[in-house]
């Protein structure tokens, strides 16, 4: 007898789950190292890795520099052209998802370029075009920072499972992205300042509220959170913005181009946002059309993880903000 196995839109919907489930406490951490290269004279250079995550860097990536460049150590020298070429970084997209290259010249401005595995080789040598395609690389960095941020996306699975109807779920869709771009400029632009272990508690504690709110719609009641879902998104979507500038604070930004860089992170975030929210839509279609939804507790169980969930991290951070205050 073969072995059953589930409907392909429930086994899409438990690996989203799963997802989750695994995704840690660490939500807002991007797995991205970083490299700092200075120039020392027109065709000397020094580079170091200057910040990564749990494993060391350097055990897990290596630079191919441009071919008129030599490595010795620390020390790289180049030719009569300096550090023109493609620089690649060997080992990404395993262990580190994207590599940050800032890249500071003599007589050009401060550059950033980013390697990932869906670019990557990273051209050196500052032409515009080069600087244009730098800054668009932060689209793709937004993009990995709400993918990852695992708290970010049962949110918005929150105000999924609570929206009824499509005109609701536009408006409280919008009301949750206009409010985390509010305050993602607020923070990056120093406007505002939010430590990072009441915010990750508050961004936990925004999650368990809406797993209650799903359980109260489950038994035909009602309350403000039900009747106006779009306010309550807006409110919890500017404590979701600090989260989001948290992850870009991680990445860093080009000092002339903060406004732009800014704005195709954000792009980023609303592209995988948006995506995820499409997929989850589409997953719910395809077992309404399987008639899987009878299934009361196949039905209820994105609401049980979205409020055990909220109830593990928010447990997790007040310990960790407990830690950090005394």
């Amino acid at each position: 007898m073969k072995p059953h196995r589930l409907p392909s839109p429930v086994r899409a919907l438990l690996a989203l789950v799963m997802l989750m489930l695994f995704g840690g406490a660490s939500a807002h951490e991007l797995s991205i190292a970083e490299m700092e290269i200075r120039q020392l004279s027109p065709t000397d250079f020094v580079w170091q890795w200057t910040a990564s995550g749990n494993v060391p860097v350097a055990q897990e990536l290596t630079p191919k520099w441009p071919e008129s460049c030599a490595a010795d150590g620390n020390v790289l020298k180049c030719g009569r052209e300096g550090l023109r070429g493609k620089l690649t970084i060997e080992g990404i997209g395993q262990t580190y998802s994207a590599a940050l290259i800032k890249v500071y010249w003599l007589e050009a401005p401060f550059r950033v370029y980013t390697i990932s595995s869906a670019q990557p080789t990273a051209r050196l040598g500052g032409s515009g075009q080069d600087h244009a395609e730098g800054i668009a690389s932060y689209v793709y960095l937004g993009i990995e920072h709400i993918l990852l941020g695992v708290d970010h996306l049962l949110f918005v699975l929150g105000l999924l499972l609570l929206v009824a109807n499509r005109w609701t779920l536009v408006k409280t869709i919008t009301a949750f992205t206009i409010a985390h771009s509010i305050t993602l400029a607020a923070a990056t632009f120093g406007v505002v300042h939010v430590a990072a272990a009441p915010l990750n508690a508050s961004i936990a504690l925004s999650i368990l509220f809406l797993g209650l709110e799903v359980a109260r719609s489950w038994r035909g009641d009602s309350s403000f959170t039900i009747r106006n879902p779009w306010l309550v998104a807006f409110a919890f979507g500017l404590l979701h913005g600090f989260g989001f500038a948290s992850g870009l604070a991680q990445i860093g930004l080009p000092e002339k181009d903060i406004p732009l860089a800014l704005l195709m992170f954000n792009v980023g975030v609303e592209i995988g946002q948006l995506g995820f929210v499409v997929g989850i839509l589409l997953v719910a279609r395809a077992i309404r059309l399987l008639a899987l939804d009878r299934n009361m507790a196949l039905q209820r169980f994105p609401g049980y993880v979205v409020g055990a969930l909220g109830a593990f991290w928010t447990l997790q951070r007040i310990a960790i903000l407990l830690k950090v205050v005394t």
